[in-house]
This record gives C-alpha cells, structure tokens and sequence, in this order.
C-alpha cells in the first residue's frame, strides 16, 4: 500500500522520463552534435537539429502540463473557497496569487479560512512556507 501523502512526499516523480527519456535525449543530442561537428553533411546537421527539437520538446512537455495543472487548481480552489471561506473574506479570493492558491489546495475545509486569512495578512507568496504551514494534509493523487 503505498504511503499516505504528506509534505515530505507530495512531489510527483516520474522515473521513465527523468531516468530514462531524458538521459536518452541527452545521448542523442551529445552523439549528433559529435557527428555533425565530425562529418558535415546534409544528414548529420538534420539529426543534430532534430535533437534539439527533441530537447526542447522534454522541456516544453512538463512545463506544458503543468501550466494547464495550475489553471485547473487556480479555478477549483477558487471555486472551493467561494463555499468555505467566510464573507469578510471571499471579497479577497481574487487577491491570491496563483502559488499561494496551489499551496492551499493542500490544507483541509476546517483549516482553509484560518491559513487564508494569515497567508493574505502575511502576505506569503512561498509555496513550500504555505505548504509547511498546512496541518491537516489533504492528498492531491491526481497531480501531473
């Protein structure tokens, strides 16, 4: 059964694309670049400029993905914090950042209006900070 989601272990890792996709792409984009430097022909320089094509598709993949998670929590937590937070409050939703949003989304319904109300008067922008201030864990398994 795998263990229960906290702080400490909250990051998604993905090990076919950090240990072997991109290692992969690494090595071939290394082993163009070496052929086309070394043979110059028509058929070395494309491999090599499909390498790069090829890296900047991994780093654009992942931030791509989540780009798109981050609008879907902005938009859920805003519409989570319509039903829970108090009126004094609500008039403030859109004063949220979009970090301190996806940083909240962890804290439960019972402690939401309390760490709301302190990250807005603090004025705390720093995912990890809010994250660590969160003491009912609410695992998010669905994340990219």
């Amino acid at each position: 059964m795998p263990e229960k989601q906290n702080f400490e272990n909250h990051n998604k890792f993905v090990p076919l694309y950090i240990a072997v996709a991109a290692p992969i792409l690494v090595l071939n984009f290394l082993w163009s670049l070496y052929r086309a430097i070394r043979v110059h022909s028509f058929d070395t320089v494309v491999a090599f400029l499909l390498s790069i094509a090829l890296m900047i598709l991994l780093a654009y993949s992942r931030n791509f993905a989540l780009t798109v998670q981050d609008r879907v929590i902005r938009l859920e937590m805003r519409l989570r914090l319509q039903h829970i937070l108090p009126a004094d409050l609500q008039a403030r939703i859109p004063a949220l950042t979009l970090s301190q949003l996806v940083a909240l989304r962890f804290a439960s319904d019972a402690e939401l209006p309390e760490l709301t109300r302190k990250v807005l008067a603090e004025n705390i922008n720093d995912r990890k900070a809010i994250k660590k201030m969160v003491r009912d864990w609410q695992p998010d398994d669905l994340r990219a």
